[in-house]
């Protein structure tokens, strides 16, 4: 079990506990307001927001397109509905896994923040964003990059290596994707943009509701897998495996690129 979840799986989209995660993802949102203060808009493009979870940071980006459309797409249900509660006819809505992201006309920027990485196949994640872009148009993105959460993930692999866990999650491999720039520039290169900047940049948290918050956002897909019963042990295992106060140490991977 420890040896496997050293490598990602593909999870595909799943459904996420969209009312939690509204509550609970204020670092989230703050990441995702830095990322779009570094926009240049002129306020009539079409844009994605490829993962625009429950439509906190969607709704600051439609403000800064007056004369302009946000396209709010995200692989869960529970998630796009609360985006369309929050932004209403502010916004068009697609429920899509990004991978295969189809759209009637290119767009002018894939904005993205805090998905890729739970996405493992970038190569393909790239192609499909090249291929929703005009030529000229932008990606520009932030997700978790190489070296994130890693002690909690330590944490993660030592309640998982208990058998009353473990029996349930053989074979079971990390449900994220935490590139590095090194590994992402060849790959956004090989999917046809120029112009690439990757960075990685460190964002520790301390997340005033450890329980709620890592149920939530990093162990969702691991407590999937588990009986009902067993999802909240295991939580509870995991933080104390870490000790109080919980600091998780976040690492973003910040993706800037134009399309060919």
């Amino acid at each position: 079990m420890a040896d496997d979840f050293k490598e990602p799986m593909n999870t595909g989209a799943r459904e996420w506990d969209a009312e939690t995660y509204d509550a609970v993802s204020d670092p989230q949102f703050e990441w995702g307001m830095e990322v779009l203060e570094r926009l240049e808009l002129r306020g009539d493009e079409v844009v994605v927001d490829a993962g625009c979870g429950s439509g906190r940071v969607t709704a600051e980006l439609a403000e800064r397109l007056p004369n302009g459309r946000v396209i709010a797409v995200d692989g869960s249900e529970a998630m796009v509905e609360k985006a369309k509660e929050r932004l209403g006819d502010r916004a068009d809505y697609l429920v899509s896994d990004l991978v295969e992201l189809e759209l009637p006309e290119p767009v002018d920027l894939v904005f993205s923040t805090a998905t890729f990485h739970w996405i493992h196949d970038h190569d393909r994640l790239f192609h499909r964003v090249r291929a929703i872009l005009k030529p000229g148009g932008r990606l520009v993105a932030q997700c978790g990059g190489h070296g994130n959460v890693a002690t909690h993930t330590q944490a993660i692999v030592a309640v998982a290596s208990d058998p009353e866990y473990g029996q349930h999650l053989t074979g079971a491999k990390a449900p994220w994707n935490f590139a590095t720039p090194e590994e992402t520039e060849p790959r956004l290169a090989a999917a046809g943009f120029d112009d690439l900047r990757c960075w990685l940049q460190p964002k520790p948290v301390q997340p005033a509701r450890p329980l709620e918050f890592t149920s939530t956002v990093t162990l969702g897909p691991i407590l999937d897998q588990l009986p009902e019963e067993k999802r909240r042990p295991f939580a509870e295992a995991v933080l104390e495996q870490e000790g109080e106060p919980l600091v998780l140490d976040y690492v973003r991977l910040n993706i800037e690129a134009v399309a060919i």
